[in-house]
C-alpha cells in the first residue's frame, strides 16, 4: 500500500504532473509544489522569462487525453452518467448553484473559489451527488 510523499500518512489519490510524486490532498500538494522538481525537463539555458497567465482554455477532449498512468483518472462512461443524471439536473436548477459554479469558473484563484464554495451546503450537495456517480 502506498502512502503520501508528502504527509506520509494517507493513501495517496492525485499524482504531481511535473515531479510524478504521489500526494493524499489539496493541503499536500500546496506543500509540494514549492519543492516539486520537475523530471525530464531540461534546464532553461537562455535568460529567465515568467511565465504569463494561460488564456488558453481546455476542452474535455484534452482532458481526457492526459496521461495514461494517472490512477484517479475517471473512465468516460462514468464522466458521461453526471449528463445522465436527473438528481444533478435538478440541483442546477437552482440558480444559486448555477451563479456558485460560474464564480468557481472565473475566478483568478480557483483554489480559493473551491474554498469558498464548499462552505455553503447547496454546493456540498452538488459536489456529493457527483462524486456518488462517479465514484460507484
Amino acid at each position: 500500500m502506498q502512502i503520501c510523499s508528502v504527509c506520509s500518512e494517507q493513501t495517496p489519490k492525485y499524482r504531481c504532473p511535473a515531479c510524478k510524486i504521489r500526494y493524499c490532498s489539496l493541503g499536500c500538494y500546496k506543500r509540494h509544489k514549492d519543492s516539486c522538481l520537475p523530471v525530464g525537463q531540461p534546464e532553461p539555458t537562455g535568460p529567465k522569462v515568467k511565465d504569463s497567465f494561460n488564456t488558453e482554455t481546455w476542452t474535455v477532449e484534452d482532458l481526457l487525453q492526459e496521461e495514461e498512468d494517472i490512477v484517479d483518472k475517471v473512465p468516460l462512461q462514468r464522466l458521461q452518467l453526471l449528463g445522465q443524471s436527473k438528481e444533478l439536473r435538478d440541483l442546477l436548477c437552482n440558480p444559486h448553484l448555477r451563479q456558485l459554479l460560474r464564480s468557481i469558473d472565473s475566478a483568478d484563484s480557483k483554489a480559493d473559489a473551491m474554498k469558498a464554495a464548499m462552505q455553503e451546503p447547496l454546493f456540498v450537495e452538488f459536489s456529493d451527488q457527483c462524486l456518488k456517480l462517479v465514484d460507484n
